[in-house]
C-alpha cells in the first residue's frame, strides 16, 4: 500500500514520484477549460485516496462546471466521510467537493445535510479541534437551493447549525434562514437577537438577515438593530454596520441620532462611516454640517468621506465646508484625507 505523509497544512502527501507527477498534471490545468484528456485524468484523480488530490480535482471540476463529472464528485464526497480524520485530515476534500456540487446544481438535500451534522476531532496540542466547521457552514446555505425540502422542514433544520459550537457555522446559518424568509424565519431570528447572549459577528450576520428579508416589517426591524447602537462596542458596531446597508432614510436617522448622543473616538468613527454608507443624500449633508460646525468631530466626518467618496464634486463640497470652518484643525485634517493632486486648488494661504 502507498505509504503518505501529513503535511503541516493536513493533507496526506504520498512520498513517490506518481503523486508529484499527478499534481503537476492538474496544477497545469489551471485557467484553462480541461479537453477531453484532461477531463479524464479529473476524473481519475477523483479516485485518488489522497485529499490533496481531490481537493485540487474538485477545484478544477467547479471552476469549469464539468457536470459530466457530479456521479465521482458525489461518490468522492461519500468516500471521504469513512474514517475521515486520517482518510481526509483538515477536510481538505469533503470542502473543495461540496463546494463543487453546489457549483454543479446539486440538489440533493441528504447529501448536504451528510455534511451539515458532520464533525471532525482531530488531535491538536493540548486536546481535540473540530476541523468541520467550514463544511457545515458551506451545507448550511447549499440547503437553502434544495427544492425538495418545505420551507418548515429547512428550518427546523437550520435550527441546529444556528446553535453550532462554530461561530462561522451560526453565521452561515443565519444568513441560509434569512433567505428562506418569510415570517417563521423573521421570528427565528429575531428570538435569536434578542436573547443578546452571541458574538458580535454572529449577531451582525442576524441584523443583516433580517434587514434583508423581502415583506418584512422594516420599520420594526430597523428599530430592533437600532436598539444595539447603545450595547458594547463590537456589537454596537455590526448593528451600524448592517444598519448602513439597508440604504433606508430611517436608518440613517437612527444612525444620526445615535451619533448626535456622542461617542468615543473609535465608536464615533465608526457611526460616521456608517452614515456615509448609506449613501443618502443627507447622509452627506449631516456629515458636511459636523464638518462645518463641530472642530472636534470634522476629523472623523473627513475620513469617512474620504473612504466612499473620491469624486470632484464632493470633494469641492467638501472643501468649502471646510473653509467655513475657519479651523486650521480642520484644515490639517482636509489635506490629510483629501491629499491634492496636480491641479487642485489649496486651502493653504
Amino acid at each position: 500500500m502507498l505509504k503518505a505523509a501529513i503535511s503541516r497544512t493536513g493533507a496526506r502527501m504520498p512520498v513517490n514520484r506518481s503523486f508529484e507527477r499527478e499534481l503537476a498534471q492538474l496544477e497545469a490545468m489551471s485557467g484553462r477549460v480541461p479537453d477531453r484528456e484532461g477531463v479524464a485524468r479529473v476524473k481519475h484523480a477523483l479516485t485518488s485516496e489522497n485529499n490533496y488530490l481531490v481537493a485540487k480535482a474538485a477545484k478544477i471540476v467547479a471552476d469549469h462546471e464539468l457536470v459530466d463529472l457530479l456521479p465521482d464528485v458525489l461518490s468522492a464526497f461519500e468516500r471521504f466521510f469513512s474514517d475521515a480524520v486520517k482518510s481526509d485530515p483538515q477536510c481538505w476534500a469533503k470542502n473543495a467537493l461540496v463546494k463543487a456540487l453546489v457549483k454543479l446544481k446539486c440538489c440533493d438535500a441528504t447529501v448536504y445535510l451528510q455534511g451539515l451534522r458532520h464533525t471532525q476531532e482531530e488531535p491538536v496540542w493540548g486536546g481535540h479541534s473540530d476541523t468541520a466547521g467550514a463544511l457545515r457552514s458551506t451545507c448550511a446555505q447549499a440547503l437553502v437551493g434544495c427544492h425538495d425540502l418545505s420551507e418548515i422542514a429547512l428550518l427546523n433544520i437550520l435550527l441546529e447549525p444556528l446553535l453550532d459550537q462554530d461561530k462561522t457555522v451560526r453565521m452561515e446559518a443565519a444568513r441560509a434562514i434569512g433567505q428562506v424568509g418569510g415570517s417563521t424565519a423573521a421570528l427565528l431570528l429575531k428570538l435569536r437577537v434578542l436573547m443578546r447572549k452571541e458574538e458580535p459577528e454572529v449577531l451582525g450576520a442576524c441584523f443583516s438577515a433580517l434587514l434583508g428579508m423581502e415583506h418584512n416589517d422594516k420599520l420594526g426591524t430597523i428599530s430592533l438593530v437600532a436598539d444595539f447602537l447603545d450595547d458594547a462596542e463590537e456589537a454596537a458596531a455590526e448593528a451600524a454596520y448592517a444598519l448602513a446597508e439597508t440604504h433606508e432614510s430611517a436608518a440613517l436617522t437612527a444612525l444620526i441620532d445615535r451619533r448626535r448622543m456622542g461617542a468615543d473616538t473609535w465608536f464615533g468613527s465608526v457611526l460616521d462611516q456608517a452614515i456615509v454608507l448609506t449613501r443618502l443624500p443627507e447622509a452627506m449633508d449631516f456629515l458636511l454640517g459636523v464638518i462645518e460646525k463641530d472642530v472636534r468631530q470634522a476629523a472623523s466626518a473627513l475620513e469617512a468621506i474620504s473612504r466612499v467618496h473620491t469624486s470632484p464634486t464632493v470633494r469641492a463640497r467638501v472643501e468649502q465646508a471646510v473653509a467655513r470652518s475657519k479651523s486650521e484643525r480642520v484644515q490639517l485634517a482636509f489635506r490629510q484625507y483629501f491629499p491634492e493632486t496636480e491641479g487642485d486648488s489649496s486651502l493653504a494661504g
